[in-house]
């Protein structure tokens, strides 16, 4: 009996339309693109030249399982093809990507925070604020998600909840996230919840004291 594939990078991103203009005869096709950039990224490439270069370099690994004929793709390649990509559909793709690699175990710690990017802010424009998941043991980021500013945490928590694989994990929040729906959307993922409790919520934290 055949032993089924087990999917591939390539095979989770088959949703992701190309977005570069169509009818073109493009000498680097999307999976090309893609796959090299975002295992350029997990080896730590952090601009589309190091992404570029480590493709180059390492094109003959890349050549076991891409077409490479053509060669990689450059810098200003990966350029167009990311600015084009549809973001949301991209994310959903590679949040797939990670949960489906990471061994999460029984237990494993997951620490929701938000933080903003430094120096992310155009002019007239607020900087980026991401919450993300951390899957402490693997050391892996499992998720994350934008908003306009740190207020916003509390609706964009559950969003990142429902995107991930948590059962049998134990979620932490600071005290913006010490909210009955983010407590229901985590127990409904199968986990346990650890959240902080905090003087912006008092007569919990009163209860809470005078209970212990």
């Amino acid at each position: 009996m055949a032993t089924k594939r087990k999917p591939s990078l390539a095979d989770f991103f088959e949703e992701l339309d190309d977005a570069r203009e169509p009818g073109r005869n493009f000498r680097h096709p999307l999976v090309n693109v893609l796959v090299t950039a975002v295992i350029g990224v997990a080896c730590g490439q952090k601009t589309f030249t190091a992404i570029a270069d480590f493709a180059r370099l390492q094109s003959a690994w890349f050549g076991r399982f891409l077409d490479l004929r053509k060669g990689t793709p450059s810098q200003y390649t990966y350029r167009r093809v990311f600015e084009a990509l549809d973001p949301e559909t991209f994310e959903r793709c590679f949040t797939s990507w990670v949960a489906f690699i990471a061994d999460l175990l029984p237990g494993e710690v997951v620490a929701i925070d938000g933080k903003t990017i430094r120096n992310s802010g155009k002019a007239g424009e607020r900087a980026v604020h991401l919450v993300s998941a951390w899957a402490s043991a693997n050391g892996l980021v499992l998720g994350q998600v934008a908003t306009e500013e740190k207020s916003n945490e509390i609706t964009a928590i559950p969003i990142l909840i429902e995107s991930l694989a948590l059962e049998g994990c134990i979620v932490t929040i600071d005290a913006m996230g010490c909210q009955k729906e983010i407590a229901r959307a985590i127990t409904e993922k199968g986990a346990h919840y650890l959240l902080a409790v905090k003087d912006n919520q008092p007569t919990l934290h009163r209860e809470l004291k005078e209970y212990f």
